[in-house]
């Protein structure tokens, strides 16, 4: 009996890796989306004669957009003199996937915990959106590199981001439904780790299928580039299908119809029971234990304004360090990609161990733990200006920002309960898509004013103790052991 107490109690990593693969399957598609989506936009946006009407128009009556634009590194000034604010635009549908998962994600997520199917209540989500998403994924090259038509791309974008949103806070509740409480923090390191290798897949599509040109004979340069975007974006559909098959054959959700259909005889069964009134007061207490109390939903709010701070930092630490490095340090793009490629390699090696420090030592004390140390190797480089110490935030950063990353979801879902994960993913999303949107703005607004990539150096620390305040205040979101759950049961039984 002991034994099979501590059994229960471990994690199963071969279940939960199989689950990883719907991660690994919309990670892939961004790894993909976020780099080749800028070219193609870049090179249709630039040849759209209504588009340079519209740029000039508008750098006309705000010229300010032009200085908000240079500021986050866009090169808005023509061969031929003249500015443009293609980057601009860019960047703004960028956002896209960001603001439809703030709109959608949420009510999916809420979507999916009211789901009752023979599949469950999340695959029947997956098994809809992936294929659909992957076909749409296929097309946009298509309409963008063959076809040539802006119009047929934008459409093909916009359905893409909106299904991707369909689909994946059930997703990502999948892990959380199959895996008890206490070991949510070790389960959601794994799905990390599986995400992390979906990215790297698609980090390495472009260069595979060069490879396969160069055997064949052709030479893929920046001129004729575009002719293999199809085929990378076919592995990024392949894969996407792959890991819905993977979840439809080898992950196993219960019928949730089997629950609904218990509820409404146990009902049944009470209103003929002379103890209805007994019945009646327990579903009170069971129906009050649903909703949340004042201080959950006051650990939820500070817990999810948290997140929205520390994404603002780590956000603006992603995308704006090739330009820093460039500024500051003097690197080429290729050396600053090194550079974060340590700080990915340093977040996948602490993936694991950060788990288990969430289960050991709970899961607000890891996270603030993690932020931390983001703040004093930010605040030693800015006081030393040392290269070296470049590194050394690089490295402990990147293990700090897995820390963070892996026990935030698990405290946000623990604080819902079991019944509302694929609401309360919801809500983890729109917090953390919200900073997404934001950051750029404020800290391209910042470096504007500031006038240097410095500044990201004071903005993160500043953001990040912002966010430290507010998870400071969070009171709820550890797990409960299974064993106290049981016993608690058991005197309410008796």
């Amino acid at each position: 009996m002991e034994k099979q107490a501590k059994s229960a109690m471990k994690l199963n990593y071969g279940k939960t890796i199989l689950t990883g693969f719907g991660f690994l399957a919309t990670s892939i598609a961004w790894a993909i989306y976020d780099p080749y989506i800028t070219k193609i936009l870049n090179h249709l946006l630039n040849a759209s004669a209504t588009i340079t009407a519209w740029s000039a128009a508008l750098v006309e009556r705000f010229p300010t957009l032009v200085r908000f634009a240079e500021a986050q590194g866009e090169s808005v000034t023509l061969e031929g003199g003249g500015f443009t604010l293609v980057p601009l635009f860019i960047g703004i549908i960028m956002t896209f996937d960001n603001i439809f998962g703030v709109i959608f994600q949420p009510t999916f997520g809420k979507l999916s915990d009211n789901c009752h199917s023979k599949l469950g209540k999340r695959r029947p989500f997956i098994v809809f959106g992936a294929p659909i998403s992957a076909v749409l994924f296929f097309l946009i090259p298509i309409a963008a590199v063959r076809v040539g038509s802006l119009p047929m791309t934008m459409c093909f974008i916009i359905l893409f981001v909106f299904v991707m949103s369909l689909w994946r806070a059930p997703v990502v509740a999948l892990m959380p439904d199959l895996t008890p409480p206490e070991l949510r923090s070790e389960g959601n390191a794994v799905i990390n780790l599986m995400g992390g290798l979906g990215g790297l897949v698609g980090m390495v599509a472009g260069t595979i299928v060069t490879m396969i040109y160069k055997a064949r004979g052709v030479a893929i340069t920046a001129e004729n580039e575009e002719q293999i975007y199809p085929y990378v974006f076919l592995i990024g559909a392949v894969v996407m299908i792959a890991g819905m098959l993977v979840l439809l054959f080898f992950v196993k959700e219960q019928d949730s119809r089997i629950e609904v259909k218990a509820q409404r005889n146990q009902a049944s069964q009470e209103k003929s029971d002379k103890a209805a009134a007994k019945a009646q007061k327990k579903a009170e207490r069971a129906a009050a234990k649903a909703s949340l109390s004042s201080g959950e939903r006051k650990s939820l709010v500070f817990m999810l304004m948290g997140l929205f701070f520390l994404f603002c930092g780590t956000n603006a630490i992603q995308t704006y360090f090739s330009l820093f490095a460039a500024e500051i340090l003097g690197k080429t793009t290729s050396q600053a990609t090194i550079m974060m490629a340590v700080f990915a390699i340093c977040s996948a090696i602490a993936a694991l161990p950060a788990g288990k420090c969430g289960k050991k030592f709970g899961r607000k004390k890891t996270i603030l733990a993690g932020l931390v140390v983001f703040m004093i190797v930010f605040a030693l480089y800015v006081a030393t200006r040392s290269f070296a110490l470049i590194w050394v935030a690089l490295i402990l950063g990147g293990a700090a920002n897995m820390f963070i990353t892996v026990n935030t979801l698990p405290l946000v879902l623990e604080i819902g309960g079991l019944d509302k994960v694929g609401t309360f993913t919801g809500y983890y999303y729109t917090a953390t898509f919200s900073a997404q949107i934001a950051s750029p703005i404020l800290y391209g607004v910042i470096r504007m004013l500031s006038g240097t990539y410095m500044s990201l150096f004071w903005y993160a620390p500043v953001v990040f103790v912002l966010s430290i305040l507010c998870i400071l205040v969070v009171k709820h979101g550890e797990a409960i052991p299974q064993e106290i759950i049981d016993k608690v049961e058991e005197e309410n039984a008796d």
